[in-house]
């Protein structure tokens, strides 16, 4: 009985003792930075878009479409009839250009060469995925495409540089 009264009194001491939280080895980090970094994102990314309808509205001799996808595009060579355009898993085969908005060329045809490419499959410049599918065989389509939807804050790593807005001209030639 003694026994059972020491070992309650031990339980009630050592169990009514304040517990002290122990401290994370890392801090997690600051969503304060998260936020700064989106919000700085957002200024320069609506920068670029400014400067991208700037030079648009300056070039009276061509008519660009805002694409929804966060791009502008000029058709080159449109096909009228009717024709199917590409779908998804779709194996397309290309050729494309790419240049800077002052129309130097960055990469030319010759450089690239013949793309095939599996519609949203692999891995592409995200405009150009976008684009593709609005295209007919036999149509090229000049792509005018923000930094963001290119090859970003890192660039290509070669030519392209670090936010660079980008124009590419691509022609469709064959959809399997």
């Amino acid at each position: 009985m003694k026994f059972n009264i020491l070992l309650f009194l031990i339980v009630l001491c050592f169990g009514c003792s304040k517990v002290i939280p122990r401290k994370p080895i890392e801090p997690k980090p600051s969503t304060t930075l998260l936020k700064e970094t989106v919000a700085t994102s957002k200024i320069l990314n609506k920068a670029e878009d400014k400067r991208i309808t700037s030079l648009i509205a300056k070039d009276s001799t061509t008519t660009y479409i805002t694409s929804t996808n966060g791009f502008w595009y000029t058709y080159i060579n449109k096909v009228e009839e009717i024709s199917a355009t590409p779908k998804t898993g779709q194996e397309v085969t290309i050729s494309y250009s790419i240049k800077n908005l002052n129309d130097t060329v960055i990469y030319s045809e010759e450089e690239l060469g013949i793309k095939k490419y599996n519609v949203d499959k692999e891995d592409f410049i995200t405009a150009i995925q976008q684009g593709i599918k609005l295209m007919k065989i036999g149509e090229t389509i000049t792509f005018v495409i923000p930094s963001y939807n290119a090859f970003g804050i890192s660039g290509d790593g070669n030519k392209i540089g670090v936010n660079q807005s980008i124009k590419s001209t691509v022609t469709l030639i064959n959809i399997k």
